[in-house]
């Protein structure tokens, strides 16, 4: 059996978007792939980022939200940045063999719940489509 590679999602407060990508990669690709995120400035992982994983049947729940310094020093073959390119600060991360990027605003900047649902709703299908293009096999 081949190792798994190791992937790590990186955006702003490790709360939606790389908690999304992690498990998507996780739930299409953990036969090939171990996936982590983390975040500049981490905070909890958002309560609807849960729910709107859990309508695809992919469980988020028991991710924690982390910071940078917590996996630094850990080898990645995959560093993925994960960010609005015109907001948000960039995470440096030296620890990667390869580098992937995407740009993609935050759902959680959107106002009201039905908003942020359906702003989470659409990064979570950009997400699936990058990652499938970027990491299928």
């Amino acid at each position: 059996m081949s190792r798994k590679e190791k992937v790590v999602f990186l955006s702003a407060h490790n709360s939606a978007r790389s908690q999304m990508a992690e498990g998507l990669l996780r739930h299409l690709y953990g036969d090939c792939y171990l996936a982590y995120s983390a975040g500049v400035d981490p905070a909890e992982v958002d309560p609807l980022t849960v729910e709107v994983m859990a309508e695809r049947g992919i469980d988020v729940s028991r991710q924690k939200s982390k910071s940078l310094k917590e996996l630094w020093g850990t080898a990645f073959d995959v560093v993925a940045k994960i960010r609005d390119w015109d907001k948000e600060p960039c995470p440096f991360f030296p620890q990667g063999k390869r580098r992937a990027h995407k740009p993609l605003e935050d759902p959680l900047v959107a106002e009201g719940a039905e908003e942020r649902m359906l702003a989470l709703r659409a990064a979570r299908d950009d997400l699936e489509s990058w990652i499938v293009e970027t990491f299928g096999r």
